[in-house]
């Protein structure tokens, strides 16, 4: 697998001096040295997020959908009424969650490759919802959804508000602060560009409120124990440790390089590609796009899953499958890690060698 060209969207392919780091021994991480690195982790991260005051980072060893559960689990409860965009596989995911959990809550249920528009939001508002889940990119569909909208629509409410940003952090601007996000929910595997395993959970002050009331019924996912041994710089349970070592290396790059120009590079990517297809039969799928993905619908006899199998098997390209209704209408590339113009004028030349061999 090691000459793959990786266009999926997580895992990604890594920098060299990130690679370098996950080939080393592991430490042992209960010493005054992890605990500092852990502290300069959450003070970068929070830093990059644009979160608000007193806001704290939490290190849960576990993929995206760990840290969405947790987050449902220990901020809200029996007593809010919950509203969830479901555009896609992730919103649908916020949405079971809820269900699971028991908790009282209503979806707005776009089609797919819809945006989530006022009018859909005015029917909500004073209908007494106390917090909104929304993905910030619908992943499954590359929509990437207006947060100022949404944000004024939970500000005029009274709503907390609480995002996966796990794939659109790194690739399209976010701030917390200004979006007025109450949670924001990351995952190393994305655009972070490292491995997966660990997700980090940005909590301001409301939400740290409401998981230190609230009560629940779970060791591990307890955020209580995290937020308290998070003031040394340390987990109540063994983190992902070479993970976290990466990510201090890792912030600390892109601190350097600037948060703007490292979301310019992923578009400067993005738009190459998109650039490139026109003379393809293949269609972006619709115009509301995150930087980091471009969802592609196939316009000749050759279905998605189809396209996807042949660029692995044939070209040693990994693009993006789709699931469900969409696994023969649409494949996903992605523009995030290790990626530069010339692996674009790869994915382009092997799609113009498939049209060439009627294979597209």
């Amino acid at each position: 697998m090691e000459n793959i060209i990786n266009f999926a969207v997580g895992p990604v392919s890594m920098e060299t001096d990130i690679l370098k780091i996950g080939a080393e021994q592991v430490p042992y991480f209960r010493t005054n040295e992890f605990s500092n690195l852990s502290l300069n982790n959450e003070e970068m991260l929070l830093n990059l997020i644009g979160a608000p005051k007193d806001s704290r980072a939490i290190f849960l060893t576990g993929s995206g959908t760990a840290a969405m559960e947790a987050s449902v689990m220990n901020i809200l409860n029996e007593n809010d009424k919950v509203l969830v965009v479901n555009g896609g596989s992730f919103g649908a995911r916020f949405k079971q969650i809820c269900d699971i959990h028991g908790l009282n809550s209503d979806e707005i249920k776009l089609k797919y490759f819809e945006q989530l528009s006022q009018e859909y939001l005015d029917q909500y508002d004073d209908k007494g919802y106390t917090a909104l889940l929304i993905n910030v990119h619908e992943t499954s569909t590359g929509v990437l959804y207006d947060m100022k909208l949404v944000s004024e629509f939970c500000k005029r409410n009274n709503i907390l508000l609480i995002v996966d940003a796990i794939s659109s952090f790194l690739a399209d601007h976010f701030n917390m602060a200004a979006y007025r996000a109450n949670v924001t929910i990351l995952s190393s595997q994305k655009a972070i560009a490292l491995p997966p395993g660990m997700s980090y959970i940005i909590v301001d002050q409301l939400a740290q409120e409401r998981i230190n009331k609230n009560r629940i019924n779970s060791l591990y996912f307890d955020l209580k124990r995290y937020l308290d041994d998070g003031e040394r710089g340390q987990t109540p349970f063994t983190p992902a440790v070479s993970n976290l070592i990466q990510l201090n290396k890792r912030l600390k790059n892109i601190i350097d390089h600037g948060i703007d120009n490292v979301i310019a590079d992923v578009l400067v990517l993005a738009e190459n590609f998109r650039a490139k297809i026109g003379e393809l039969p293949l269609k972006i799928a619709h115009e509301h796009l995150s930087n980091a993905l471009s969802p592609i619908i196939p316009q000749g006899e050759v279905n998605a899953k189809e396209i996807f199998e042949t660029l692995k098997n044939d070209y040693g390209i990994f693009v993006v499958p789709s699931g469900g209704d969409l696994e023969k209408t649409l494949f996903r590339v992605g523009h995030i890690g290790n990626l530069g113009i010339d692996d674009n004028k790869t994915l382009i030349n092997a799609l113009n060698d498939m049209m060439d061999s009627n294979k597209l």
